[in-house]
């Protein structure tokens, strides 16, 4: 059956942030640069040509834009500046759009507006619990340290293991790869070595190793923090280890996406060029998760909560959003759907081989 062709996809991959690509006149100079690319792949001028000629199910099936760690060089390099690399990062919203079966997060990627109400509902949400408790401190840390637990249980059973069974459904099954379960048993090493160490960024942008450490540090940072926080109770604890613990990884946290605000501001590279809302949300609300978490242990440290009780409202908030919207259904799945991506790469080229 010949593949259906979108004449707007064009169009409509715009709203997910791609600049240009119909620029494209196949010299392959992407190609050319890229170290992903293989005389069996040409990558990523394929995805290109897909998009350019609006084949929506040969994308949706597609796993190779979550191969890419926009290393730039195939943007730089394009002599029409048709942009392939932001068209990659345009394609990851897209498919992110697409697994995801709320709909939500197609919803949130195109429309600022959107997302901004969204946010704040949610602040007002935690303004009038906060109150119908009487800002007691005492309450909100107990019932902060509770919503963590079940907002985690949560959008991992309700949002993301449906949204990683239809990735599988159409990355796998729809392409017609029929792995034996000692296949998924015996690539699941990779899908551990991308999740923790984000190897393919480092192969991928061999010359620039530092920004590989940066996302490294910040991924162990991160979810030090998320575990020392939910598991450790943090914000209750008074063993020394686990606070000085804490400290130390929210301000790793912070420090890090310090640097990442820094460039998408200066636009340094080609990557920060042309920076989407979803990006700002991102980089932005995790900074504020280090930064008022740490200030909140630091209030209880002084015993300064109790009368400054505002600064863990605003960590309340920023942690609500983060939870509700942010992770769910804005950029932070891009960690785990690259991951999940990979995986089922290697699954597909273990059946190939």
């Amino acid at each position: 059956m010949a593949s259906k062709i979108n004449p707007h996809f064009s169009e409509e991959l715009k709203k997910y942030g791609s600049v240009n690509f119909n620029a494209c006149y196949n010299c392959g100079n992407c190609t050319a640069v890229c170290s992903l690319s293989t005389p069996e792949a040409s990558f990523p001028r394929e995805m290109v040509r897909l998009s350019a000629l609006g084949l929506e199910e040969e994308l949706k099936q597609s796993l190779k834009p979550w191969e890419c760690y926009y290393c730039g060089e195939c943007t730089t390099q394009c002599p029409q500046t048709a942009n392939p690399g932001e068209l990659m990062m345009s394609l990851r919203r897209w498919l992110t759009a697409k697994y995801d079966w709320t709909g939500l997060s197609g919803l949130l990627y195109r429309s600022l507006s959107l997302t901004i109400t969204a946010l704040l509902l949610v602040a007002a949400g935690v303004f009038f619990f906060a109150r119908s408790t009487g800002f007691d401190a005492a309450t909100l840390l107990h019932w902060g340290h509770l919503f963590e637990m079940m907002a985690i249980a949560t959008v991992f059973l309700v949002i993301f293991v449906p949204n990683l069974l239809r990735m599988w459904y159409f990355s796998i099954v729809k392409n017609g790869v029929k792995a034996p379960l000692k296949s998924y048993i015996t690539a699941l090493s990779e899908l551990f070595v991308q999740m923790f160490t984000q190897k393919r960024a480092k192969d991928c942008d061999e010359e620039d190793n530092f920004r590989w450490l940066e996302h490294l540090v910040l991924v162990f940072a991160y979810l030090s923090l998320l575990f020392t926080t939910v598991f450790l109770n943090w914000f209750g604890t008074e063993n020394l280890f686990i606070i000085l613990l804490g400290y130390l990884e929210s301000f790793l946290v912070f420090v890090i996406t310090i640097h990442f605000v820094s460039g998408r501001i200066k636009r340094n590279k080609a990557l920060n060029k042309f920076s989407q809302p979803s990006d700002w949300l991102f980089v932005i609300w995790l900074l504020l998760m280090g930064l008022t978490a740490f200030m909140v242990r630091l209030f209880i440290d002084l015993q300064l909560l109790e009368t400054n009780i505002w600064i863990h409202l605003i960590h309340l908030t920023v942690l609500a959003q983060w939870a509700l919207i942010i992770v769910p259904f804005g950029k932070w799945t891009h960690f785990l759907y690259r991951s999940f991506g990979l995986y089922f790469a290697r699954i597909k080229a273990m059946q190939e081989s």
